[in-house]
């Protein structure tokens, strides 16, 4: 039988799960990496997280897919090859690659450590790289990227902790950028999800209050008991809601629902700051007097810069952050991805590619 293109367009022969098409249902793939140049780094893929991100990408639901689709943006790893030119790994260091694998460099954004708001930026799978061939994720074996995009991977950090590359880096990035890292403050995460739980550990260590509000009670023990919250919030509740008006600093929201700004906005205090880092399908309602009688703020948030990203890893070692897991063998991906589609993780899967990925 013949090879495919994506077989031998590359000399390093490559293996891991892809969907074909909008049904988004994956299964064995082989395909190929490029060679290891002077400035790449070649890895062996150990833990790759799976992101909602990835569940919307294969099923085409944001029109930007390219089949056949390797998912996966949240790859730990060990160096297996570098290239003459690289500096920050060696062979057999953990190391880590996020959302990006490529940016020009040379834009205001790339010049101001925001790879992720380059317009030429690249993402690690289902986008074109500069040499015109699609990128693949981390549903592989090995994984091949320049090591400006290469992340070091903390020694006491665990490796299934991968989600930190999305994740972590969607949580911790707002908080820093708009000053909502101080200790004392009181700061509002909405949703507790795979990124709200992210944002309540990192508010948490930098030494906020951190009220979680969501629309399940059945949320409160989790987010007050286990996750060290303090205080919850039922989004619905015009009492509690009323009982809440201007006693946050500012509030990380995190649901990719439609649901209501105006409540979140008149619990902000005076000055106080709504980020949006959820991606709501259908645009939200938002009322401006609420902005203007307290001079509020909204904005949003994606993933972090390299240097960010990096910054994040090192405090999430030095602080013990690592989210809540559930490791998976790689022939689960397709009941994961379902139950995915239900919110029925807690609060992040995580594939284990190195013990359970097997090439045909």
């Amino acid at each position: 039988m013949a090879k495919s293109s994506h077989e031998i367009e590359h000399p390093i022969k490559a293996f891991g799960w892809a969907a074909r098409d909008t049904l988004g249902v994956l299964s064995p793939f082989n395909f190929s990496r490029r060679a290891t140049g002077e400035n790449d780094v070649q890895f062996k893929v150990l833990y790759c997280g799976i992101c909602h991100s990835d569940l919307h990408m294969l099923k085409n639901e944001w029109d930007n897919s390219k089949y056949p689709i390797v998912p996966g943006h949240e790859i730990v790893g060990v160096v297996t090859e570098v290239g003459s030119k690289v500096e920050k790994v060696k062979v057999g260091d953990n190391v880590g690659v996020g959302v990006l694998v490529g940016s020009c460099r040379k834009c205001d954004s790339c010049t101001n450590d925001l790879e992720q708001y380059c317009p030429s930026h690249i993402g690690t799978y289902s986008t074109t790289y500069y040499d015109g061939t699609t990128t693949y994720g981390g549903y592989s074996d090995l994984m091949v990227a320049n090591e400006h995009f290469v992340l070091r991977w903390p020694e006491n950090l665990p490796m299934e902790a991968a989600p930190l590359l999305c994740a972590g880096i969607t949580t911790y990035s707002p908080l820093k950028y708009f000053g909502l890292d101080k200790p004392g403050l009181n700061i509002g995460v909405v949703g507790l999800g795979g990124l709200g739980h992210m944002a309540v550990k990192f508010a948490k260590a930098f030494g906020c209050n951190v009220t979680v509000i969501s629309t399940s009670i059945n949320k409160k023990d989790e987010a007050i008991k286990h996750l060290g919250a303090n205080s919850f919030l039922i989004s619905h509740d015009q009492e509690q809601i009323k009982d809440a008006t201007s006693t946050l600093d500012g509030i990380i929201d995190t649901v990719s629902a439609e649901h209501p700004i105006a409540p979140l906005l008149n619990i902000l205090k005076p000055h106080g700051k709504l980020v949006m880092v959820g991606a709501p399908p259908k645009p939200l309602e938002l009322p401006v007097f609420p902005l203007l009688m307290g001079r509020k703020i909204m904005g949003g948030s994606i993933i972090g810069g390299m240097k960010e990203t990096q910054e994040m890893l090192d405090f999430a070692a030095k602080h013990n952050i690592t989210p809540q897991v559930e490791v998976v063998s790689m022939d689960y991906v397709n009941i994961a991805m379902e139950r995915l589609s239900k919110l029925d993780v807690k609060y992040r899967f995580v594939l284990d590619i190195g013990k359970t990925l097997k090439a045909d």
